[in-house]
């Protein structure tokens, strides 16, 4: 869990997994969204794979990067119920 927090803690990244949440896309299509190197983005994306927040798949050449919809609905969940947690707690 934590390299998901680590993954999620950068604002690049965040902004990554907005855009492959639309559709899926290669390297060189998110690259175009961004004002940073190609390595930078190449080692955005190898973070959110090692924390399994993508999935990528060759097709070709190319390599077609995803959001992993199980891991990303699993954080969607903690998140939420962390939210809920401090909502009770403030409550009292």
């Amino acid at each position: 869990m934590n390299d998901i927090w680590e993954a999620v803690a950068d604002k690049s990244r965040r902004q990554i997994l907005s855009m492959l949440k639309k559709k899926s896309m290669t390297a060189g299509e998110i690259a175009e969204h961004f004002s940073m190197s190609k390595p930078s983005i190449s080692h955005h994306l190898s973070i959110l794979l090692s924390a399994g927040l993508i999935t990528v798949e060759k097709e070709g050449q190319n390599r077609i990067y995803s959001v992993n919809m199980t891991v990303a609905q699993e954080l969607i969940e903690l998140v939420a119920k962390m939210t809920e947690k401090e909502n009770k707690r403030s409550k009292k």
